[in-house]
């Protein structure tokens, strides 16, 4: 089966990011004081229901990842470039990477306590969200819990230009916070709180993190005779 045009730009670009990636973007520990936080609301929240494994779809070179499982929950990563993955095992032995799309994922419907999206699911163009929120509400337990972070905007599509000195195919789609809100409600799941950043001399663009849930499964109303 061919791989839609907007995934193979992805593995192509990232696969030759790599490496630069891993040594020059910030781990989680060492972003601002929000985007610190809300993982580990994230995780007490998961870790509290204990309702299954947490998968982080967009891994990257396994990063945060690695973040989630000192966090204490039980994660593992998956990443659409193979090359991604090769530096993410190399430099976190012990956890568990695996090549796939987040948005046709190989994991049993029903069964993740969590899913993290961290700064990954701009690379979706806006038409495929609802897709790609379906397949979060599919894999989730019921109570599951959905952690995005990412760049917001007003709709644009951005054509990015070398990145690390590396030319990249990949295109952004910046989305309002209240259109990611609105996606991940139409697609069945409960947003619970966000939050998002004005630019502040460090960061050039608005983000934003969204918290999210699987509702929970419903008790049986009692049989009575």
């Amino acid at each position: 089966m061919t791989s839609p045009a907007h995934l193979t730009a992805l593995r192509e670009s990232y696969d030759t990011l790599a490496d630069d990636y891993f040594a020059q973007v910030p781990p989680v520990s060492g972003m601002d004081p929000l985007n610190r936080g809300m993982p580990g609301a994230f995780a007490e929240l998961v870790r509290a229901d204990g309702s299954g494994p947490v998968a982080d779809l967009g891994c990257g070179p396994g990063r945060t990842t690695a973040h989630l499982v000192g966090l204490g929950l039980s994660a593992f990563g998956i990443d659409l470039s193979p090359k991604m993955v090769e530096v993410a095992r190399r430099n976190h032995p012990g956890l568990d990477f695996t090549e796939g799309s987040m948005a046709c994922l190989d994991i049993a419907s029903g069964t993740l306590g969590g899913i993290m999206a961290w700064y990954s699911v701009h690379h979706t163009p806006p038409e495929q969200l609802p897709g790609l929120f379906g397949e979060f509400h599919r894999v989730l337990a019921p109570g599951g819990r959905v952690l995005i972070g990412d760049w917001t905007g007003t709709g644009e599509e951005v054509v990015p230009g070398p990145v690390f000195g590396h030319p990249v195919s990949y295109r952004n789609y910046f989305l309002p916070l209240s259109r990611l809100v609105e996606l991940l409600t139409e697609a069945g799941l409960d947003v619970t709180a966000h939050l998002e950043q004005e630019p502040d001399g460090r960061l050039k663009r608005r983000h934003a993190c969204v918290l999210a849930r699987k509702p929970p499964a419903r008790n049986p109303a009692p049989v009575t005779s």
